[in-house]
């Protein structure tokens, strides 16, 4: 099945409008009045699945769901009854949304016990970055749910393993633009948070200062030691010094650096 959808910037009906000419379809049976109703409605669908489009599985089209969502619509508008007190929308909102829920659930093979734990998992991951500020290890988020951590390694295989299909599989994002699955995950790469990426680019240039202020030989040592990955008798050779002497100088940088970093651990642990 087919249906054009219509424009943004269609004019949308009051419930009394649609109601009228909702009657008007009842009384006549024209098909032209319901396509009409179709159309005012059919963003509704878009929607919907919209927002569900996340919880889909990975080898499941956007469009399956808005043609179901869409053939709900048309059986809503056949089905309604004003009598009941619920507009056409309300109406048809509750069967859209039953329609794409039962299509996920038959597209969805895992258990729902497994999706039921990726959403707690989630939100529990949610609520300790803000909270905290960051995301929580492994441990962390065992002990917020309450759970071992083999307990919750179990459920996260689980859930990864729910996941078995292609990430390439075209969805539509939420500005209708067509992208692939594995562009709608939430990365776990701190690395690519831009609160992240600041706070380490800060950090470095704590770190560049503290180590401009080195002797100029304890300068030397480091970056013949860390960036041309010399061994100490080899810097020992070009130096002009013993290996023990060597050594004795990065020991003393390494000390100036974790004193002047203190209250930068982390980073003097990346870094030196």
């Amino acid at each position: 099945m087919s249906v054009t959808l219509a424009p943004p910037s269609a004019r949308r009906l009051s419930a009394d409008e649609s109601l009228a000419l909702w009657l008007d379809y009842r009384r006549t049976k024209d098909a032209a009045l319901r396509d009409r109703l179709v159309l005012t409605f059919a963003p509704m669908v878009k929607y919907i699945v919209y927002r569900k489009v996340r919880e889909m599985p990975a080898n499941a089209e956007v469009e399956d769901f808005i043609s179901c969502g869409l053939e709900a619509l048309i059986v809503s508008i056949d089905r309604y009854d004003p009598a009941k007190g619920a507009t056409l929308e309300q109406y048809a909102w509750t069967r859209i949304h039953g329609a794409v829920l039962d299509e996920l659930r038959r597209q969805d093979w895992a258990p729902r016990s497994v999706r039921r734990w990726e959403r707690d998992i989630n939100k529990a991951t949610e609520e300790f970055s803000i909270l905290h500020g960051r995301r929580p290890t492994r441990d962390e988020l065992a002990d917020a749910m309450g759970i071992t951590v083999g307990e919750l390694r179990r459920h996260l295989d689980e859930i990864v393993s729910s996941d078995v299909t292609s990430l390439n599989a075209l969805v539509l994002s939420d500005d209708d633009t067509t992208i692939e699955r594995v562009d709608t995950l939430v990365s776990q790469d701190e690395r690519l948070d831009p609160e992240h990426a600041a706070a380490t680019e800060e950090l470095k240039d704590r770190f560049r200062t503290a180590f401009a202020q080195l002797p100029r030989r304890e300068r030397e040592v480091a970056v013949m030691l860390y960036v041309k990955n010399l061994t100490l008798a080899e810097i020992g050779e070009v130096l002009g010094v013993s290996e023990s002497r060597v050594c004795q100088i990065h020991s003393a940088l390494k000390r100036t650096l974790r004193s002047a970093l203190s209250a930068e651990e982390e980073l003097y642990r990346l870094v030196a």
